[in-house]
């Protein structure tokens, strides 16, 4: 009994103390991003590489889900004579959830282990050891830039969800479902309101954070080794998720929770 307990305080005070260490660093990464020197090159090079090239994962992952989710909405709601509620459920649903959150778990599977693998290869090559040594502050370097672009392009992200998954949630719906194409688009308009889009778009840019500042940290403290760097990589994938959906969780309350 009493080593079960100590079992379980030892892993209780190391989850603690990773928390502190992450928290601190993303608070370290984050001033970064509001003092100077600023690499407005890399910062373009990390804007393509993260969010030019995850337009296509995004776009493709939200057309399935606005499609499926009208198909599901139509199959529930006609058991209670509610059919003509799927355009509204839909554009509510994509804007305000699975917009956001589809867009972070995608973006946060492909960039977040990307990114981790990187820094973590600069760190067993010891080229972070180097850029200290040259003069050049790593966090202003590797971490600011991604974590301004992981900011600034979740959102574009996010609306180019919005905007492909309430157009296959049209597209099955008149195509499959006999919706009228003028009443569909009326009762999207009619239902979508600013504070959906709002909320979807800070949640994309709180998960843009939690994704790059996650993926930088595995990376700058993986351990020496190829095992290391697969190990950063992974726990950066795993961990963004869970992080991305706590947050979208609080988020919710603050926005809607009332």
């Amino acid at each position: 009994m009493i080593g079960s307990l100590a079992t379980l305080g030892r892993y209780t005070v190391a989850t603690l103390a990773e928390v502190g260490h992450v928290f601190i660093f993303s608070v370290k990464g984050l001033r970064s991003c509001f003092i100077p020197p600023f690499y407005f090159r890399e910062i373009i090079r990390q804007m393509k590489v993260i969010g030019f090239y995850s337009v296509p994962i995004v776009g493709l992952t939200a057309i399935f889900a606005g499609m499926v989710l009208a198909l599901q909405t139509h199959v529930g709601f006609t058991r209670f004579d509610a059919g003509d509620a799927v355009a509204s459920v839909v554009v509510i649903s994509i804007t305000r959830e699975l917009g956001p959150v589809f867009a972070g778990l995608m973006v946060a599977g492909r960039v977040s282990s990307s990114v981790a693998a990187e820094i973590g290869s600069m760190r067993v090559s010891e080229q972070i050891d180097a850029l200290t040594v040259l003069g050049v502050n790593p966090f202003k370097f590797l971490i600011a830039p991604r974590i301004i672009t992981g900011i600034l392009t979740l959102p574009l992200l996010v609306l180019v969800a919005d905007v492909i998954g309430v157009m296959g949630g049209f597209l099955v719906s008149v195509t499959m479902l006999n919706f009228s194409t003028g009443a569909y688009i009326s009762q999207t308009l009619h239902a979508m309101q600013s504070i959906d889009v709002i909320s979807g778009l800070v949640k994309a840019a709180a998960f843009g954070f939690c994704i790059t500042t996650l993926g930088c940290y595995h990376g700058f403290y993986s351990d020496l080794g190829a095992r290391g760097v697969g190990n950063a990589t992974t726990a950066a994938v795993v961990f963004s998720c869970i992080t991305i959906l706590v947050f979208n969780y609080l988020l919710t309350a603050l926005f809607f929770g009332a």
